[in-house]
């Protein structure tokens, strides 16, 4: 039997792996086999992650902190991580952050801040990963983690700096997935809606929430832990070898409307 996902001996950096849904990839990442590598900024929570990983799924996971506005930082990343693995197979660059406020009202070290992490970051990481792994490796998959608000506007939650460094991931995937594709190396895009965690849940069951569930989105209801994971596997995995420069929402319907 054919197992389409398998990642056995296969390392994986997952960035914002520290809480949410960076958590729950890296763990469906490391069900299939990967090697995990949990970046983020919080050392003692990546430090809990990856312990807990190892713990489960028996595979070989590596905590580093690192601040993704940091090149030089980036960059060292990177080193440790092939001098330990000396390989890097799959990127998923998940970090992020999010100002909400009405546009009028944004300063601009709010709306520098959000371009410098959501946007830059995931360029810092994937031009480290690709120049000193991937490339050489001619092999490749890197994911960015963009939004269904890199895609359209809301009226919800005013965030026009973040739909501004989301919508500039989404064109960015397509930049480097055109440019990067004579080295074997997949950059997709995965454009999450609204889903559930610690952080989001009280928001997302409240009753303005609720009802803009029933109007917004054809299923009704916003994703549910485990519903991004498939997604990420599909993109992760050498499955995939003909998805390129793809713009992939998983919303519940949000962007179809």
């Amino acid at each position: 039997m054919k197992s389409y996902f398998d990642l056995t001996g296969q390392v994986a950096i997952v960035t914002g792996c520290s809480t949410g849904l960076g958590v729950q990839m890296a763990k469906a990442l490391a069900n299939q086999g990967a090697k995990i590598v949990a970046i983020a900024r919080r050392k003692e929570l990546i430090d809990e992650v990856a312990k807990e990983i190892a713990d489960e799924y028996k595979v070989e996971t590596l905590a580093i902190q690192c601040d993704i506005t940091d090149t030089d930082r980036v960059n060292a990343v990177i080193d440790e991580v092939m001098a330990k693995f000396g390989r890097i197979d799959i990127l998923i660059n998940n970090a992020g952050t999010g100002a909400v406020a009405p546009a009028e009202d944004i300063t601009d070290d709010q709306f520098y801040n959000e371009i410098n992490i959501d946007m830059f970051g995931s360029f810092r990481m994937a031009r480290a990963v690709a120049k000193k792994a991937m490339i050489p490796a001619k092999y490749g998959r890197i994911i960015n983690i963009a939004s269904m608000y890199g895609m359209v506007g809301n009226k919800v939650a005013p965030c026009s700096p973040y739909h501004a460094a989301k919508g500039g991931v989404v064109n960015m995937t397509r930049g480097l997935a055109a440019e990067w594709g004579k080295y074997n190396i997949n950059v997709n895009a995965i454009c999450p809606g609204y889903f559930y965690s610690p952080l989001t849940k009280e928001t997302l069951d409240s009753d303005f929430f609720q009802q803009n569930a029933q109007t917004m989105i054809p299923l009704s209801r916003y994703g549910n832990e485990g519903e991004l994971d498939t997604a990420a596997l599909f993109l992760s995995s050498p499955a995939s070898s003909y998805v390129t420069g793809v713009i992939l929402p998983v919303d519940g319907g949000y962007t179809s409307m």
